[in-house]
C-alpha cells in the first residue's frame, strides 16, 4: 500500500505533515483522524525512476547511463 503525505490547511496554526498509508482506492482524507483538523494531501513527485525491465535506475557514481538527451549532463 501506498504511503500518502497530508498537511493541515488551517492558516490560524503551523503547518504539520504526516503520513498515512492508504490504498490507491481509499477516498483521500479530509481531515486529521488523531484532532479534526481540515487536511489536504501532498503530490510529490516521488522517490524512483520505473524502467521496463525490473531496474531502478542508474548505479551511484555512473555517468551517462540515462542515454542521450536525457538533459541531466
Amino acid at each position: 500500500m501506498p504511503i500518502y503525505v497530508y498537511e493541515t490547511t488551517d492558516p490560524s496554526k503551523p503547518v504539520r505533515r504526516f503520513e498515512v498509508k492508504q490504498s490507491m482506492k481509499d477516498e483521500p482524507l479530509r481531515v486529521d483522524p488523531k484532532n479534526g483538523e481540515a487536511v489536504r494531501r501532498v503530490i510529490s513527485g516521488g522517490y524512483g525512476v520505473h524502467v521496463p525491465g525490473g531496474s531502478t535506475g542508474p548505479s551511484v557514481g555512473s555517468v551517462g547511463s540515462h542515454g542521450p538527451g536525457c538533459g541531466c549532463h
